[in-house]
């Protein structure tokens, strides 16, 4: 982005997606590993060994890092998501240097039902990753 010049006409984040994470029933053996370690911190999966790193680099660019989770137990894809561990998530993140958070509501509905029924209850995962 940054070679090709785009980084000129606004595409200024680089987001990594589902899949950073370990996965809970994946076969490859790449997405295999602790969900979170002894203090509770999501473990990135053997594909992303420093995300700290990334982000620097991402940022050296002069770009902006995004990252992606979901408040429910796991992502879209079945890898680590968030819930009960929204704030230690977000210091996690802010301590490796992403900018923005992609935060989708997979698996959420399922831990709490009612969570679609208004418009403070759609807000609430939200309010609680801070």
């Amino acid at each position: 982005m940054v070679k090709s010049g785009l980084i000129n006409h606004g595409w200024t984040y680089i987001n990594v997606d589902d899949f950073w994470q370990n996965h809970r029933d994946s076969t490859d053996p790449t997405l295999h590993g602790p969900f979170r370690d002894a203090q509770g911190n999501v473990v990135p999966n053997s594909r992303f060994p420093d995300m700290k790193g990334m982000a620097d680099y991402i940022h050296a660019l002069g770009l902006k890092a995004g990252l992606y989770s979901s408040p429910g137990p796991w992502t879209c894809g079945g890898c680590t998501g968030s819930w009960q561990h929204e704030q230690l998530d977000a210091a996690q993140y802010a301590a490796w240097g992403f900018d923005y958070l992609k935060y989708d509501l997979c698996t959420y509905r399922d831990q709490v039902p009612s969570s679609g029924t208004s418009l403070a209850a759609a807000q609430q995962p939200y309010r609680v990753m801070v």
